[in-house]
């Protein structure tokens, strides 16, 4: 996986993107915008980046730190400002969707409050 600074940066771009509009989209359809339970977090695990590589300095500056317990760079998703578990989940599924596309070993993550 060779990319440039940029390419990196316009991939998770697209990721928070895909992320907000996913979610924000099952706020309003499928909750009416209210927000309902379940309480929780969200987040995306990209596995297979060294901290020290050029890839995780890179990651860093987008504001990501690597989690020493699970070895995974932790990116949280971009939704509505909720405490809905599914909606964050489903925005967090979405960027992962769009980083492993780009070939980066991305998973969905969550947990109940």
């Amino acid at each position: 996986m060779k990319y440039t600074v940029d390419q990196v940066k316009e991939i998770f771009q697209d990721a928070e993107i895909a992320s907000f509009v996913e979610s924000n989209k099952y706020f309003t359809e499928t909750l009416g915008g209210k927000d309902n339970y379940p309480c929780g977090f969200a987040w995306v695990e990209i596995f297979g980046v060294r901290a020290n590589s050029k890839m995780g300095q890179v990651l860093e500056s987008l504001g990501m730190r690597k989690d020493s317990y699970r070895k995974a760079f932790i990116m949280h998703s971009r939704t509505p400002n909720v405490q809905n578990m599914d909606v964050k989940y489903l925005g967090a599924d979405a960027a992962a969707k769009v980083l492993q596309k780009a070939g980066f070993r991305a998973y969905a993550t969550s947990r109940m409050d």
